[in-house]
């Protein structure tokens, strides 16, 4: 193949190409509507069952074992799908905020976000959260109201409450009439139509929606002061606010707004074709050397998830792997910029959650697997030979500190590797005292520590104990002069410690001896984030 048509196939793929996460607080539908996103792209013939612990089927995103057992998403899961001769990269992330982190890092992977919102409940903490990332990073944001089968808020005090939430405009492009029990369906404002609503079902038939034109006196007749209502909420809308902006929406200024009903199949269809018609597909991106366009001819791509245990019987680790630029081949020889060496790609995947399958070539946009076995870190960028080093994925000083002992001293082994894996995997952070003694867990809450425990045990058969710590707060530490770093570490080396690349790591059971310690060190920099492997860091931004 010559340069010119190489360049223009990976330009005709990268059209193609939708790369998107679901966000949402915990239970508001996100992995059921992924499930029914997956069943109308064709992905799946069966919808999962989400929340029934002792379900024969599963939700196809949630594999853990732990996932099954309590019906919540605990790690982001990546599917590949094609819909309209568009390829789509749906990662499904976790909702519940003690995973955050692995959430923050999975929005640096993809070009646009769909967020889930329970109608009942509007929008909640863990979405405020999620929205702020969003924004940081301009992603354009496409808002689903679910549930609208059950008594819900008022959709207009939902749109003052989104939009306020956002600090962005949002445009409805359907609305609803009625809800709860006598939730009728939605009126497509553009096509000034009513797409009926009927319960649905695991199987996705090839019957269509009714649509009704909302003249019609027959469906005056039928829906009655449920209609009028709504017809009259559309024209103060119309009248309030602005219309649908492409730019605006492209630049994550703006929002498109779906009501629907995921467990009813009811407005998936809509949301998935507006991922298709209005999404990006896959933009430039930043390094700390240049921008990096995807229709470049030369590969990169950066590895922003790893994995462990996918296949629990060959106790392996995948990197999951953004393509940014490039055609990528299997086979094909990749340097890591971090070290300069170099992997092979025979076995690369291609992923439906669990499920992997070998792939032959991929493009900017998707998400593919490398399996890894600790040569791969976090923020690791693969390049065909030129040194570029991807910037943004986040590592956040955790807020929860235990001691983690193994119940068996028999199995000090197994738990040494299992916390080696699972701090790589970023699942939880992983600090050796300096000094000696047990290995420090941090986390954001009370969930991760029992998801870790109970992966060691399940995973690595090392059953732990975990113990209370006397740390409330963690920074990493550096320094432009070597020697003021070496100095200050000696000197509070009983407060040091290594996460898991090596850096270190200043420990303090209060707030005031973090201040103390650097009233007493000017020449050392205290940092609440760092972003990768490469030891970049954000300056201490927490008052």
């Amino acid at each position: 193949m010559t340069a010119s048509s190489d360049a223009s196939l990976i330009g005709l793929e990268v059209a193609r190409r939708r790369s998107f996460a679901i966000i949402s607080h915990p239970d508001a539908g996100k992995t059921t509507l992924t499930e029914k996103l997956l069943l109308y792209a064709g992905a799946i013939q069966i919808a999962g069952s989400v929340k029934a612990r002792k379900a024969s089927r599963h939700a196809t995103s949630d594999w853990m074992e732990i996932e099954k057992q309590r019906g919540i998403s605990v790690a982001s899961s990546v599917m590949q799908m094609e819909y309209r001769n568009c390829i789509i990269n749906l990662l499904d992330t976790p909702g519940h905020q003690d995973f955050s982190e692995d959430t923050y890092r999975v929005l640096t992977a993809v070009d646009s976000a769909l967020m889930v919102i329970d109608a009942a409940n509007g929008v909640e903490a863990q979405t405020r959260r999620l929205i702020e990332v969003c924004r940081a990073r301009n992603t354009p944001l496409v808002t689903f109201i679910n549930k609208m089968d059950r008594e819900v808020k008022p959709p207009l005090d939902l749109m003052d409450e989104i939009e306020q939430a956002l600090g962005m405009s949002v445009v409805p492009m359907t609305w609803p009439v009625g809800m709860g029990r006598s939730f009728a369906g939605v009126i497509d404002i553009a096509k000034s139509q009513m797409r009926m609503f009927k319960a649905g079902e695991d199987r996705v038939g090839h019957q269509e929606d009714q649509l009704v034109n909302i003249n019609d006196p027959k469906l005056q007749d039928l829906l009655g002061e449920d209609l009028q209502t709504a017809l009259t909420e559309v024209e103060l809308i119309r009248g309030a606010m602005p219309g649908f902006d492409l730019e605006e929406f492209l630049n994550g200024k703006q929002s498109p707004v779906f009501f629907g009903s995921a467990i009813n199949n009811f407005g998936v269809k809509e949301i998935l074709n507006t991922l298709v018609e209005l999404a990006p597909p896959p933009k430039s991106r930043m390094t700390l050397q240049r921008e990096i366009l995807p229709s470049e001819k030369n590969f990169s791509g950066v590895v922003f998830k790893i994995q462990a245990n996918m296949d629990p019987a060959h106790r392996d680790r995948v990197a999951f792997l953004r393509i940014c630029s490039g055609h990528f081949e299997r086979g094909m020889r990749l340097k890591i910029s971090r070290n300069g060496k170099e992997i092979r790609t025979n076995n690369a995947l291609s992923f439906l959650s669990q499920r992997r399958d070998i792939l032959d070539e991929a493009f900017p946009g998707d998400i593919i697997g490398i399996p890894n076995h600790g040569l791969l870190q976090l923020g690791d960028t693969l390049t065909e030979g030129e040194k570029l080093q991807f910037t943004g994925l986040p590592f956040f000083a955790p807020e929860i500190f235990k001691l983690v002992e193994t119940a068996d001293p028999l199995r000090t082994k197994q738990l040494r590797d299992g916390l080696l894996q699972l701090g790589e995997e970023g699942a939880i952070q992983v600090f050796r005292p300096l000094l000696g003694g047990p290995m420090l867990l941090g986390a954001f809450g009370q969930l991760q520590f029992e998801v870790v425990a109970h992966r060691l045990k399940s995973e690595y058969n090392a059953e732990v104990r975990l113990l209370p710590a006397k740390y409330s707060l963690s920074r990493w530490v550096s320094s432009t002069d070597p020697i003021a770093l070496k100095k200050f570490i000696k000197e509070n080396s009983h407060r040091m410690s290594e996460d898991v690349v090596g850096a270190p790591v200043f420990l303090a059971a209060h707030r005031s001896e973090l201040d103390v310690a650097k009233q007493l060190s000017k020449e050392i920099e205290f940092h609440s984030l760092r972003e990768h492997a490469g030891l970049i860091y954000q300056k201490d931004f927490i008052a």
